[in-house]
């Protein structure tokens, strides 16, 4: 998608073909900036490989419910990645390498990802929790799946979108944290770099479903900018 001199590409965070589309988008667009889905913890950890250890401290920090999603996820998608061979955040570390490579300027333009969990913890109810464990029983139990998709590409839009619905519908606290507000946070970081780089090409590289949306309220000039 694109808007002015942004252009913005939802990936799979374990697909191949984020890999390619990355490296296409890089090559064809030629930005002097890349944006990544990422804040500085997060960037720190993907390149240095590194796999925190979590105190008590830390989650009574971010709060046990945030603690204990980030635990989930990230089980979740390493067994997705693993069924497809895909490590989890390739596709960041593939435009991170390409960026060194033809010395491209980086900006991580995701929110820290302790503040994201501690709302995480604040906002998702007991109701969503129940919900939660009864669809994880089903999944696990039933095994049906309402909609199907290949995990080695990015889900057509149509089916993200469809996801995306049901989450909110379903999850509002949730997703009012990792979808809503993150989307704002991010389009107010892509307003503040594509102004103060008018004339120069930039690509932000964020998750499938995130994309049409911060473009939109970039353009509807929904959110102030804000210095964080």
């Amino acid at each position: 998608m694109k808007y002015k001199n942004l252009t913005i590409i939802g990936t799979s965070h374990i697909s191949n073909q984020s890999l390619k589309d990355v490296e296409n988008a890089v090559n064809e667009i030629k930005p002097e900036i890349i944006c990544l889905e990422l804040d500085r913890n997060r960037f720190y950890a993907l390149t240095h490989n590194v796999k925190g250890k979590t105190s008590l401290k830390d989650i009574l920090r971010i709060g046990f419910k945030g603690y204990l999603f980030s635990l989930i996820g990230a089980y979740v998608e390493k067994k997705m990645g693993q069924k497809v061979g895909v490590v989890p955040g390739s596709e960041m570390l593939k435009s991170i390498e390409l960026a060194n490579q033809k010395r491209i300027r980086i900006a991580l333009i995701d929110q820290d990802i302790e503040k994201t969990l501690k709302r995480f913890s604040q906002e998702f109810s007991w109701k969503e929790r129940f919900k939660a464990m009864w669809d994880l029983i089903k999944a696990l139990v039933i095994r049906k799946n309402e909609i199907n998709f290949d995990l080695r590409k990015v889900p057509k839009k149509e089916v993200i979108d469809e996801l995306i619905r049901k989450v909110k519908e379903r999850y509002p606290g949730l997703y009012k944290v990792l979808i809503e507000e993150r989307n704002e946070f991010m389009a107010s970081k892509l307003t503040r770099i594509i102004n103060l780089n008018e004339g120069k090409n930039v690509l932000a590289v964020v998750g499938a479903g995130h994309e049409e949306e911060i473009i939109n309220i970039i353009k509807n000039k929904r959110i102030d900018i804000i210095n964080r």
